[in-house]
């Protein structure tokens, strides 16, 4: 029988344990922030976390400096200090892999595309390095003979994603967050305009801020008087495939084409993506998915062709209208923050948003980096069960 009375008092509530709430989590918990609570429907995660391939590109992925890239770039380069605090924290260590990525060319179309990427960048003062076909083949062997130049980003690297979440989720509980798991959050409650707390699955749990993580299911988040969602964000499906690798087929660093990618895991997998399809919350993998996936593969590595397929995924991105991020306080609704919309970039972003998010909450404060992703951009209505 559910409970109707408050299940708990928290200082703080972070609805959603993905990486990005686990992140934020934690941020706070180092921050001191007083009793902070971890709201998860699945398990810590379960969804485009774990499907994500740990990717963290800025670079290779940008056509220009704005908000965002500046944002991602500052997100990317607090990963190193993480990965030796987690190991320290946890034992485990989350395999940022410093090898670095390739961006290659096959046409006149993508040669034209690296060539500006190339120009900007050095403009810029970033690192990032021109190849031809053939230097790019003596740093990875089993790329494509048809490559005829190449860019390598030394500074973009990956990440075991999965091995993250593990880390995440043990760094929290070694700092005192209590983590809810398969645990729906059905509503927010705001009393005059401000937090009070949010109504779940197994009661009410008391707080005067809630930060709203919660990926692709943010537009589910609705209040028992309202049908219009809080925000709107968008899930995006993408689909994931795992080969096995053999001596044949090694790579060291992350390979991209403008069409699709594959990222060498240490344990011998091979990943290879994706997909970007609009299909609501259906989360499956299809055989138009798998062609797509391993037709991209093969243009950057022949030999991919003799590897078999062990592993398949599909997880959903959340995307907001407007592709960034949406991160920080909701002026309309005091105690309130968001933190989603992450799209493509959760993985890369996470670092910076715990920071940010936490640094806001805590003092108060907007910090300036935050400014350009607001939730006010979007005009939102207050949100929340009033009484």
């Amino acid at each position: 029988m559910r409970k109707q009375e408050g299940l708990e008092t928290a200082d703080v509530v972070v609805v959603g344990g993905g990486v990005i709430g686990l992140a934020i989590a934690r941020a706070l918990a180092m921050r001191g922030a007083g009793r902070v609570f971890l709201i998860e429907r699945t398990h810590p995660g379960a969804e485009a976390s774990r499907a994500a391939a740990g990717m963290l590109a800025p670079q290779a992925e940008a056509d220009g400096a704005d908000a965002f890239f500046e944002l991602a770039c500052a997100s990317r380069n607090l990963y190193p200090a993480l990965a030796d605090a987690l190991r320290e924290e946890t034992g485990t260590d989350i395999e940022l892999e410093r090898t670095g990525t390739l961006y290659l060319a096959f046409t006149d179309e993508d040669e034209r595309e690296i060539e500006h990427r190339f120009a900007w960048q050095r403009r810029a003062g970033l690192s990032v390095e021109r190849l031809s076909g053939d230097e790019a083949r003596g740093l990875e062997p089993c790329i494509s003979t048809l490559v005829r130049s190449a860019l390598r980003f030394p500074q973009d690297v990956q990440v075991e994603n999965r091995r993250l979440i593990a880390a995440l989720s043990a760094s929290i509980e070694k700092r005192g967050v209590r983590l809810l798991v398969e645990t729906n959050v059905e509503s927010l409650i705001i009393e005059r305009g401000r937090v009070a707390g949010v109504d779940t699955s197994r009661g009410v749990v008391s707080a005067p801020v809630v930060v709203v993580a919660t990926g692709a299911w943010t537009s589910r988040l609705t209040s028992t008087d309202k049908a219009a969602p809080p925000l709107s964000i968008e899930p995006v499906r993408g689909q994931m495939l795992c080969f096995e690798t053999n001596p044949a087929l090694s790579a060291r660093h992350v390979i991209y084409s403008p069409r699709g990618y594959i990222v060498p895991r240490l344990d011998g997998r091979l990943l290879a993506g994706t997909t970007a399809e609009r299909a609501g919350f259906e989360k499956r993998v299809t055989a138009g998915g798998i062609q797509a996936i391993t037709s991209h593969a093969l243009e950057i590595a022949p030999a991919i062709s003799d590897l078999p397929l062990v592993d398949s995924w599909a997880g959903l991105r959340p995307r907001a209208q407007d592709d960034w991020p949406v991160l920080g306080a909701c002026s309309e609704t005091e105690g309130l923050f968001y933190a989603t919309g992450h799209y493509r970039n959760g993985i890369l972003l996470a670092p910076l948003t715990g920071e940010l998010i936490a640094d806001e909450i805590t003092t108060n404060i907007t910090p300036p980096q935050l400014q350009a992703f607001s939730p006010d951009r979007f005009h939102l209505s207050t949100v929340g069960h009033v009484r």
